[in-house]
């Protein structure tokens, strides 16, 4: 069995990221935030907003990334950057997140349909990349899914 201790700041930074799902929600977007952090200071933060955007790569983690990035002006982040999101991520968010250097992850609730960090692949552990991720899971899993499952809960019901 494996055991997760959490940091005190490590609640702090999901629960922003929570905040972030929850504005997502509130304007139609799967709700899912992300937190990028190096050096306890947030460097990027964002949510959900392909709908809105019009942009099928505007996930949550993507966005962090864009805006951390354009911040520090370099598309490789500065090493220990870790990353918060409030759902496993995709296989575009893992090659994202491989490419930009984010050196851990911590994710609040496994994705079984399409999550590429132990639900259906674990891309992070395959070993022909040239970058490794640690990845840790369950961090406010039971607020996560709660968020999720009212926001789809909602969404039947506006049908």
């Amino acid at each position: 069995m494996n055991l997760q201790y959490w940091q005190p700041q490590d609640f702090n930074y999901m629960r922003q990221a929570l905040v972030l799902a929850q504005q997502g929600a509130q304007q139609g977007e799967v709700p899912v935030g992300a937190v990028l952090v190096h050096d306890n200071q947030v460097i990027g933060s964002g949510f959900n907003q392909p709908i809105c955007s019009s942009d099928p790569t505007a996930h949550a983690e993507v966005v962090a990334l864009r805006r951390a990035c354009n911040h520090l002006q370099n598309y490789r982040l500065p090493t220990d950057t870790t990353l918060y999101v409030t759902l496993e991520p995709c296989t575009m968010c893992v090659g994202a997140l491989i490419h930009a250097r984010v050196t851990r992850l911590i994710f609040a609730t496994h994705e079984p349909r399409a999550g590429m960090v132990g639900s259906r692949l674990n891309l992070p552990a395959a070993d022909y990349y040239n970058h490794t991720i640690q990845v840790s899971s369950g961090l406010l899993a039971d607020h996560s899914q709660r968020l999720l499952k009212d926001f789809f809960r909602q969404r039947r019901a506006q049908r």
